[in-house]
């Protein structure tokens, strides 16, 4: 595990893979550095890719995001989410039908498909489901934490339906020490509950590493081991890496920090190539 910087180590690759929540922006905006660090992959020619698990947004709507907090070269198609391939898989698999779903209205109408019919968990009657053809976890704000949880929990007891979870991250940061719970750490709780196993979208999951893979291709040729993968979480951005193939940069600007990064790191056995304080240049 190397300790570099991320100019010099980047250099080395005709493609990066970044992470948002953690290595772009945090709770604050920005993180220091972040348009530099952009303009430096921009000057040597390097293909980028943003793999974010945020199911909330569209790529437009992450790309005005950045915008707004000041990042203004970022183009729609570097960015991939979690919710594209949520999508894409019901597009596929769940064409037509009614689909139930916890999250909010915009992350709804992103994800659904116009050739479903959604409805939101809170406006489900447990007493007529028989008309509901999927679920859906789609976004950890847009509902009742307390009533909305439990009925979830009721409807997928009483009907076995195809159960898609749109964004994998258990927690995000609220803070410089404090974490909220994500959508994706309250489905593994009910998955816990039923004892049964959902379907899920984003980081460590390799879908999203195919598809950015298979992406950039499609405009160059390029090897997995032109490719440096960077992120801020040990058991999504690292081991997704890591599991793909990719050489992996953990940046200590997110949820790993530098107090106990090598803790963490023998804890859980997922070893990163390279580790840095953040993409500052």
């Amino acid at each position: 595990m190397e300790r570099v910087s991320f100019s010099s180590i980047v250099k080395n690759y005709k493609a990066v893979f970044l992470d948002s929540y953690g290595v772009l922006k945090n709770h604050k905006g920005l993180i220091s550095g972040v348009q530099q660090a952009i303009h430096l992959i921009r000057d040597l020619g390097l293909t980028l890719r943003i793999l974010t698990n945020d199911a909330s947004r569209s790529q437009k709507q992450q790309v005005e995001v950045f915008a707004q907090l000041g990042l203004n070269s970022l183009r729609d198609e570097e960015v991939i989410t979690s919710g594209m391939l949520a999508r894409q898989f019901l597009e596929l698999k769940i064409p037509t039908g009614k689909i139930a779903y916890l999250g909010t209205e915009n992350s709804a109408d992103y994800i659904l498909h116009p050739g479903l019919q959604r409805i939101p968990v809170s406006e489900v009657d447990l007493d007529y489901i028989d008309d509901i053809s999927a679920f859906v976890f789609l976004d950890d704000e847009g509902f009742d934490w307390n009533n909305d949880i439990n009925k979830t929990v009721n409807l997928l007891r009483r009907k076995s339906l195809p159960i898609i979870v749109a964004n994998s991250d258990k927690y995000y940061p609220i803070s410089n020490n404090d974490v909220a719970v994500a959508i994706g750490g309250l489905s593994r709780m009910i998955e816990a509950v039923l004892n049964q196993k959902f379907l899920r979208f984003g980081k460590p999951d390799t879908q999203m590493f195919i598809y950015a893979y298979d992406d950039i291709n499609k405009i160059g040729n390029y090897e997995k081991s032109d490719i440096l993968m960077v992120g801020d979480t040990l058991n999504t951005d690292i081991l997704g890496g890591n599991k793909f193939g990719l050489k992996t940069l953990l940046v200590l600007s997110g949820n790993t920090h530098p107090d106990n990064v090598y803790l963490k790191i023998r804890s859980t056995g997922i070893i990163p190539d390279y580790i840095t304080d953040s993409i500052l240049t």
